[in-house]
């Protein structure tokens, strides 16, 4: 294999696995697959669509998390005040509790898709993310 191609696949591989980085500060996830897209992009334009998947997913992700963060803090009444005043529809779900699981499920398939994505992009092959919004296109 050349030189090249090894550096593509490396860093393509990269742009998937550097939103592992969430792990170490806050929007580390979205932050790490850009700023390696961002500087790779121009001189291995074959990272571009990867880069791009990459970001868009973990957007996704991140919005998702801020509606849910929203949601739970509204059913558990955590500074809005709503969970003290009545039942909130979400209340059978264990007021709160059910969404912040179903919240950490959510982040703990997104931290193995991009593994699955970085391992497709090693070998070469481009991984399209599942329910992911194409905010950059």
């Amino acid at each position: 294999m050349a030189t090249r191609e090894q550096d593509v696949r490396t860093w393509s591989m990269l742009c998937h696995l550097a939103a592992l980085a969430g792990f170490l500060f806050p929007l580390g996830s979205v932050i790490g697959p850009l700023i390696i897209w961002q500087i790779k992009k121009n001189e291995l334009p074959e990272i571009d669509p990867h880069g791009k998947e990459a970001v868009n997913f973990q957007l996704t992700i991140l919005i998702v998390n801020i509606i849910a963060g929203i949601a739970i803090a509204a059913v558990l009444g955590i500074g809005f005040g709503f969970g003290q005043f009545w039942r909130s529809p979400f209340y059978a779900v264990g007021g709160g509790f059910g969404l912040g699981i179903i919240l950490v499920i959510i982040n703990l398939l997104s931290w193995v898709l991009a593994i699955v994505a970085g391992i497709k992009a090693n070998n070469g092959e481009f991984y399209r993310y599942p329910i992911s919004f194409r905010f950059i296109k």
